[in-house]
């Protein structure tokens, strides 16, 4: 037993503006047209398997929600883009478990560490980079960088301890 669809072009030409709109309303003027774009995606490789052809404006608008909440967790493991190094370690130890960092408790203790420390503790385990890359970013030497990130290890570790 078949069930009869509608050719897609019909399909999109009778919902665009519904997915458009809701892919605005629930993903921002940014994304909202890739989601959309993203929800056709996704519906035209679906549609040959539907078993129904009833309320296919739902199936759209429920794809396309589904793909408005794929772009909002996404969002959680984009980079943030920064210019200065105290702008990534205020960002990250503000943000704590919010920027998909886990231990709410470790973080505040980041935070309490004297700057410096703290800064070559972010750049070392948050931004991945090397003792030259963090001597760099601190105008230090790479010698030093290592005593910040040693020295920073060591007092969370006498804290938490």
């Amino acid at each position: 037993m078949g069930v009869t669809l509608p050719a897609f072009q019909t399909l999109v030409d009778a919902h665009w503006r519904d997915v458009a709109r809701l892919a605005h309303a629930l993903a921002g003027p940014v994304d909202g047209d890739d989601v959309a774009q993203q929800a056709w995606t996704q519906a035209l490789a679906a549609y040959p398997r539907l078993q129904s052809s009833r309320n296919l404006r739902s199936w759209l608008l429920t794809i396309t929600h589904r793909c408005a909440m794929d772009v909002h967790r996404s969002r959680g493991r984009r980079a943030v883009p920064s210019d200065t190094v105290s702008e990534l370690a205020e960002h990250t130890v503000a943000a704590g478990p919010e920027a998909g960092l886990p231990d709410t408790d470790l973080w505040q203790r980041v935070a309490d560490l004297p700057e410096r420390q703290r800064h070559a503790v972010v750049l070392k385990f948050v931004a991945d980079l090397d003792h030259a890359a963090i001597a760099q970013a601190l105008e230090t030497t790479p010698t030093m960088s290592r005593r910040l990130v040693s020295d920073g290890l060591a007092a969370l570790r006498k804290e938490l301890s």
